[in-house]
């Protein structure tokens, strides 16, 4: 795992140094957690008597309207491969799909939330298991560098995420 990481980044590195980017790669083991936009991972709660409208609970933002955007103002997305990747060649089953989905033809990249003592927004990382991921978040939870959160579309992906230890390949601009 860390050897195809290692790999992976190192060819990304190659590729920045010839295009003239200054850039510097690192390796780091990070305990990695999952979120997802339910009440349960970001901490709002349902209005009452109006039902419809959603507060935060606790926080400095406590008793404000929540928005469902990040920290950094974007909305949040699970990291998603694209028509040509290494996971169309995994499961071909999947291209017809992304053949139909103009939308699907593009990959992006997946929202990470950490402390931005440590990663600034903007900060890119590869995490085996999940894939490409840009700090974009941070919560209250996430308290330096050895921890981050991983963004999920369901409730059921970030359980099944749980937490785990991973080597986690980090770009850093210079």
């Amino acid at each position: 795992m860390l050897r195809r990481a290692i790999w992976i980044s190192a060819l990304g590195a190659m590729a920045l140094w010839s295009s003239g980017c200054s850039r510097h790669m690192e390796v780091r083991l990070i305990e990695t957690t999952a979120y997802d936009k339910g009440k349960e991972s970001c901490g709002w709660k349902r209005g009452f008597p109006d039902f419809w409208n959603k507060y935060w609970a606790s926080g400095p933002l406590k008793g404000r309207p929540y928005s469902g955007k990040t920290a950094s103002g974007t909305w949040p997305r699970q990291y998603y491969p694209g028509l040509l990747s290494a996971d169309s060649l995994k499961h071909p089953f999947r291209i017809p799909f992304r053949l139909i989905f103009p939308w699907r033809w593009l990959p992006h990249d997946g929202t990470i939330a950490a402390d931005t003592r440590y990663y600034p927004f903007g900060t890119e990382m590869y995490v085996e298991g999940y894939g490409w991921g840009v700090v974009e978040d941070r919560g209250s939870a996430i308290q330096g560098p050895e921890r981050i959160d991983l963004y999920h579309k369901s409730h059921r992906q970030a359980l099944r995420w749980g937490r785990r230890k991973i080597d986690v390949v980090i770009y850093f601009d210079d």
